[in-house]
């Protein structure tokens, strides 16, 4: 059997969308984005929405508009994907990790109050694997310092904690619609925020700083633009709108599915000798976006193993401080953050999406069970 790592969810009607677009006038930012940013606020109890090219590019610019930069640091985790330190650096300011909880994988809330310096201007949580932060205690903590909290939401569209979304205590919440994500137009990502000041700034900065964007330029009576600001280039088309306006009328639903196929795997793994599985917390509701075990030993040779048998895999992730660039620039080392280093040493990402067959479901939770039994 050959199991995909992950299969996109997009139907007839997303295609029918993208046909209407791709036969009117506006591929790029126009009124089909305006509609998709509209929807995706009020999905998660937010007023403003801006659709950009990707969540880097989110990350990036949430940044940019407070100001930070050159001898600036902002605290985060070293258990994520390179794109949430990658921003920090793209502004010139310093990341600052503190490591993370062993149940959830999470930036352990507890230690960043001690991370925090004179230089310190913001905090990137990153809601892991769709499991949210204790964004309570993080806000707290932010309200004591005066510091900017912008959440790396690229996995966490659905999630709730204390009956709080993301973007709910924080300034900003950044979202990834990347080709493997909940909703996916293949890249994407946006900015939602209740500051109105904000999102103006943003919807000019995504489009090179102009003050009239193209669709706005090219109405019955052209208007000339201005440039107030030095901006960016990274605003979402109507092409990658029209992909996921239909898709979130389905984020919900989607989300049970997966969250049956996890209590599948939930039930199977638990009693595992060899293998561990992450917690979901009380009154956390995750996004589940992806399924992650941790083997104590030999994670490479099992990797290879499952792929044997047709189960694509991967790693989510290596920790980012041990990657060549940020040892080599920031002199980290093995032992830094000894939770996040051995998460990543032993996590496995198998399959979890909605298209998923029970026989599917069924063979991955054998196959791993047998491979399990080698090491007992």
């Amino acid at each position: 059997m050959k199991i995909e790592f992950y299969k996109h969810n997009i139907n007839g009607i997303d295609i029918k969308n993208l046909i209407k677009v791709l036969k009117s006038f506006f591929l790029t930012t126009g009124e089909t984005v305006d509609f998709f940013e509209k929807k995706i606020a009020k999905y998660l109890n937010l007023e403003y929405a801006t659709g950009l090219m990707s969540c880097t590019n989110a990350l990036q610019l949430s940044l940019a508009y407070f100001n930070i930069g050159h001898g600036d640091e902002v605290i985060t985790t070293p258990l994520t994907y390179t794109a949430t330190v990658d921003a920090i650096e793209y502004v010139g300011a310093k990341p600052v990790f503190v490591d993370v909880e062993k149940s959830t994988g999470n930036i352990n809330a507890e230690l960043i109050e001690s991370a925090i310096t004179k230089n310190t201007k913001a905090i990137m949580p990153v809601h892991l694997y769709g499991h949210m932060c204790d964004m309570k205690k993080i806000k707290k903590i932010a309200n004591k310092y005066r510091l900017k909290i912008i959440e790396d939401s690229a996995h966490c569209l659905e999630g709730k904690r204390d009956n709080i979304k993301p973007g709910q205590l924080g300034d900003f919440a950044c979202f990834s619609f990347y080709a493997t994500k909940n909703i996916t137009c293949g890249e994407g990502g946006a900015i939602i925020t209740n500051n109105k000041d904000a999102y103006c700034w943003l919807k000019k900065a995504r489009s090179h700083g102009l003050t009239k964007d193209v669709s706005q330029r090219y109405g019955r009576v052209y208007q000339y633009y201005d440039k107030e600001i030095l901006g960016f280039k990274c605003n979402m088309s109507n092409i990658q709108a029209a992909l996921l306006l239909h898709q979130l009328d389905f984020a919900d639903s989607r989300l049970e599915k997966r969250i049956k196929i996890s209590q599948k795997y939930d039930e199977a793994f638990k009693s595992l000798k060899n293998i561990k599985i992450h917690k979901i917390l009380n009154n956390t509701l995750s996004a589940r976006h992806i399924y992650t075990i941790l083997v104590e030993k030999d994670r490479d040779k099992i990797i290879e193993k499952l792929k044997k048998f047709g189960i694509s895999v991967t790693v989510n992730y290596r920790p980012v401080h041990l990657l060549k660039y940020y040892k080599e620039k920031y002199n980290f080392k093995n032992g830094d953050f000894p939770i996040a280093e051995d998460i990543g040493e032993k996590t496995i990402t198998i399959p979890l999406y909605p298209k998923l067959k029970l026989k599917e479901i069924n063979y991955i939770i054998k196959i791993v069970k047998s491979i399990n039994l080698q090491y007992d």
